[in-house]
């Protein structure tokens, strides 16, 4: 199915805004229905005056209240039923049942010579907004910034925004796709963030759901049916419509919402959640639209545009011209799944499609991912594409993040698991490979809080979502007789707020200076600094031992890991230690050099850095 139109032509402006000279101007959609009103609120919350809508035809209806601009409160009323939030509403300050607020996006910046962030030196932080500070807001992570840019952060990546049911969620239940959420900061306190980012030389990406949206104040249906499709199925239900009858409007909202996170909150780019499950038979693909349009909406500055995505499929970041998507980089999960399957253990469910071996480790390290077209076990059908057709600075890695650990029963982060050796051994592998890594919030310091999977739902869905969360963990024999946090409790959520003050402690700061030496080197060094392949390989050694080889001008570094046992390395004679992850200052117990006579020797988890000049 060929689209040729384009969806800004059909689909004017839609939600509420300021009209200069005019007053406040809504427009809504809603094909089928007669009557249209607003609905104005008070600061109570108590609804008052109606403002009949004109039928423009189409579905569309509109209408104007002069003299009046932000701060307004509304809702809408169809056909007599609600009144109901509006779906394209830019504010929630009462949360998603509640009325919706007229915002103008007037914020006085000052990044004007902000340019973006390079995309092949990246290293992307994940933060979620409500548990990374004790506050939970935007303006409690702007003290922080700071100390990520010295870290070596590049990137800031925001867990999503948009506003969901309650106050305590990871984001993926967002209903009200325009509206930050007001618990964080609202929009005000978005913009304050990402200017101060910006004035620490950090961008900042914010993670969309577009895959599917929360149950608990969608009112999307409200006011039309074409918003979901049953041609369709995702893991999570019905489908989001972008290729059937009506889905120009619904296609708008997706990239009428990406122009104003990139256009309006100065944001450097989107991770896209779950990509596969954005469903579109048409052309172009709804990916490569969103991926254009944010580009269009930063004229001078680089934007960024991630996929987190099942597929390994280079289709996402090869350019449209050569049958891509055009995207900027996709999540490669693979490596971290060979690593917890090596050093922690992890066996059931999807661990089972890998060894953890030396020689697969390796080799996931050569290509960006394991899967370019095997048989996945787990999936039952041959899955992936050959990873040289993506650049590495495409492939973004992980050995955690919110997923992986949010996910596990108990929200146990990687350190829970492994040694702190090993913690320490699998962090100098991922910041020193070729590929685009990504840390989650409190990893530099090996953090000990968990994050738990945690909700604000009324009780009905509430009680759902507990007994589904306890379901879902029965099958484990490693949960088996264990009670799995209660998501609605507030406790879960309180239980994953980070804390800061581990940093300085005694069994954390060798990890944070491991972690900012290991960042400076990626940042620095002229074997780092080459991305490209051809200039890097890996191969194992002994019997759990790994090398990987990085080159560039004078040399190379070779990056010499063990994950278990003793491991007996030669290196050429003209050999030098960078570093080692089991010295005391970074919290290990080595204190004589492991490079001797031409020898590493290591014991147990450990990795070590020596350079190696032509």
């Amino acid at each position: 199915m060929e689209r040729a139109e384009d969806t800004r032509s059909q689909v004017a402006r839609l939600g509420a805004w300021v009209e200069p000279g005019e007053g406040v101007r809504w427009r809504v959609w809603a094909p089928g229905h007669q009557k249209v009103e607003v609905v104005l609120h008070g600061k109570d919350g108590r609804p008052g005056t109606s403002l009949p809508m004109t039928d423009e035809g189409g579905g569309f209806f509109s209408t104007t209240l002069a003299g009046e601009g932000a701060g307004v409160r509304y809702k809408l009323r169809v056909d007599g039923e609600g009144p109901f939030p509006d779906p394209w509403s830019r504010s929630q300050p009462d949360g998603v049942h509640g009325p919706s607020e007229v915002v103008v996006p007037d914020f006085a910046w000052t990044d004007a010579g902000w340019k973006g962030p390079g995309p092949e030196a990246q290293v992307i932080y994940e933060v979620h907004v409500g548990t990374a500070t004790p506050e939970g807001t935007f303006e409690a992570l702007i003290p922080r910034l700071r100390s990520l840019k010295e870290l070596g952060v590049t990137t800031v990546e925001l867990m999503p925004l948009a506003s969901f049911p309650g106050v305590r969620n990871w984001g993926y239940d967002g209903v009200d796709l325009f509206a930050p959420l007001a618990a964080y900061g609202g929009p005000e306190g978005l913009r304050r963030l990402v200017d101060a980012a910006h004035a620490e030389g950090l961008a900042v990406l914010i993670d969309a759901v577009y895959n599917h949206y929360g149950p608990d104040g969608n009112y999307l249906r409200c006011y039309s049916p074409y918003y979901f499709t049953g041609r369709h199925h995702t893991p999570w239900g019905e489908a989001v419509n972008y290729d059937g009858e009506g889905s120009a409007v619904v296609r708008s909202l997706v990239l009428s919402n990406v122009e104003m996170w990139i256009r309006d909150y100065h944001a450097d780019g989107l991770r896209l959640d779950a990509a596969h499950a954005i469903l579109d038979d048409g052309t172009p693909h709804l990916l490569t639209e969103i991926a254009e349009r944010a580009r269009a909406a930063a004229p001078g500055r680089r934007v960024v545009i991630i996929a987190e995505d099942e597929r390994n499929d280079t289709r996402l970041v090869r350019p449209r011209d050569q049958g891509g998507y055009g995207l900027d980089g996709v999540w490669a999960d693979d490596f971290h799944h060979q690593m917890r399957r090596a050093f922690a253990g992890d066996s059931e469910g999807y661990y089972r499609d890998y060894t953890g071996s030396t020689e697969d480790i390796a080799r996931t390290l050569r290509q960006g991912w394991f899967y370019e077209g095997q048989v996945s076990q787990v999936h039952g059908r041959v899955r992936g594409t050959p990873a040289s057709g993506a650049e590495p600075w495409q492939l973004v890695l992980c050995i955690q993040n919110h997923d992986q650990v949010g996910n596990r029963a108990h929200g146990e982060r990687l350190g829970a698991d492994v040694s702190p050796a090993a913690f320490r051994a699998m962090s100098a592998l991922l910041l020193l490979a070729p590929y685009t890594p990504l840390l989650f919030m409190g990893q530099e310091w090996n953090a000990s809080t968990p994050f738990l999977y945690f909700t604000d739902h009324n009780a009905e869905l509430g009680r759902l979502v507990t007994e589904g969360r306890r379901k879902e963990f029965a099958g484990f024999a490693r949960f088996s007789g264990d009670t799995v946090p209660d998501p609605q409790a507030v406790e879960t959520f309180t239980r994953s707020k980070l804390d800061w003050s581990e940093a300085g402690r005694p069994e954390h700061a060798g990890v944070l200076a491991l972690y900012r030496e290991l960042l400076r080197l990626r940042a620095t060094d002229p074997c780092l600094k080459e991305h490209r392949r051809g200039h890097f390989d890996a191969r194992p050694t002994g019997s759990h031992g790994l090398v990987l080889e990085r080159r560039g001008p004078g040399g190379a570094l070779h990056v010499i890991v063990n994950v278990k046992g003793t491991l007996e390395h030669r290196v050429p004679a003209n050999a030098e230690l960078v570093l080692w992850t089991e010295s005391p200052r970074f919290g290990g117990t080595q204190e004589q050099e492991p490079l001797r006579s031409g020898v590493v020797r290591l014991e147990g988890p450990s990795a070590v850095v020596v350079r190696i000049k032509d």
